[in-house]
């Protein structure tokens, strides 16, 4: 089989590319038209989650079906059975949202989930002491807990800013609740790093049956039938219940908002969300294998490049137009450490690829 050549300058690359493109996820959302919540979030997700992974195998990965019969069958149950998990910490995530805020609530869960997420499966496989002993895991690990506390900060930074959004429209948001938050952040943030050991750790062998017929870079893609599939039951659990509770079924044929074309724009900007979602995936696969000695390492880089894209997003919004200095001046601290966080991380990927002579 053809090996992929490590290169872990364009793996950081294309890691760029798929956390921009999940940070720009959810601006379709602000197209809808008479659609509740679980309608558009159930819809989205069975393109993210359910067409787009089997499409996109079917598409990229050669002789498919062999790949399917081949691969070990514990590791696609125990993918399937993380991502179900992946799932539950997805709706957490959105609960916390209402306790706590979108800036605490992102920033904690993608905080837990980038150092749980990246050092699981290294510690659970053993390998973690002999990744310590090579030339730049120094910086990989430096990298990993800078992005942490610079996630933190920008988590503050946004607190900050919804604060001086609620004081200044006067509106009454729902009730902080910090205890209930940090619950389910926590649950949402150990959850979600249960989706990286799915992908790099349970769903390798899948993959490496996968390169064995040839699928290259690819060969991620596979692995995404059952980590995403998994995912998907769980969320539309949730979201059918909702859909029942509320009694809003009938959404999905006739929008709240009867103007022509509400419909057709509703379908439109979730299959526009689903499409962007799953190209986050799409090129974490074909960067986490050019990364190397450090491949572990995609998931960290992964997720503070989601804070710092969404960040960045964000400020080219003008979200933050018209706010105080200290929260503006908080802000700016928050992403210069999340950058170099990054910098840290693709530094130790570099190092870990020279040879030894160097």
């Amino acid at each position: 089989m053809a090996m992929v050549a490590a290169n872990p300058i364009l793996g950081v690359v294309l890691h760029a590319f798929g956390a921009t493109s999940a940070a720009l996820c959810y601006t379709p959302q602000q197209k809808l038209r008479g659609w509740s919540w679980q309608t558009y979030w159930l819809a989205q997700a069975a393109v993210c989650w359910f067409l787009a992974p089997i499409i996109g195998a079917w598409i990229t990965i050669p002789q498919l079906t062999t790949v399917l019969r081949s691969a070990p069958r514990n590791a696609m149950w125990l993918t399937f059975v993380l991502g179900m998990a992946y799932g539950i910490g997805g709706t957490a995530f959105g609960i916390a949202i209402r306790h706590i805020g979108y800036s605490l609530t992102y920033a904690l869960a993608i905080g837990i989930s980038c150092v749980l997420g990246t050092l699981t499966g290294p510690i659970l496989s053993g390998s973690l002491a002999g990744i310590l002993g090579q030339r730049g895991s120094g910086w990989v690990m430096s990298g990993v807990f800078i992005g942490l506390f610079g996630t933190l900060m920008c988590g503050m930074a946004g607190r900050l800013k919804e604060v001086e959004l609620q004081n200044g429209s006067g509106a009454s948001a729902h009730p902080f609740a910090l205890g209930k938050g940090l619950v389910l952040c926590g649950i949402a943030g150990v959850f979600s790093a249960v989706y990286g050991i799915a992908v790099n750790d349970a769903g390798k062998p899948i993959a490496e049956t996968a390169a064995q017929f040839g699928a290259g870079h690819w060969q991620t893609n596979v692995v995404y039938i059952f980590s995403n599939t998994g995912a998907f039951v769980t969320t539309a659990l949730y979201c059918l219940s909702l859909t029942w509770s509320q009694k809003t079924f009938k959404e999905f044929g006739q929008p709240k908002d009867t103007a022509a074309g509400a419909l057709s724009m509703n379908y439109l900007m979730a299959l526009l969300t689903g499409a962007m979602w799953y190209g986050q995936f799409l090129f974490y696969g074909i960067a986490h294998v050019r990364m190397g000695k450090f491949e572990f390492s995609s998931w960290a880089i992964h997720m503070l490049m989601l804070i710092l894209f969404s960040s960045l997003a964000g400020v080219a919004m003008r979200e933050w137009h018209g706010r105080r200095p200290r929260t503006k001046a908080a802000i700016v601290a928050g992403l210069l450490v999340v950058a170099g966080a990054v910098l840290a991380l693709t530094y130790g990927n570099y190092l870990g690829q020279r040879p030894a002579a160097d």
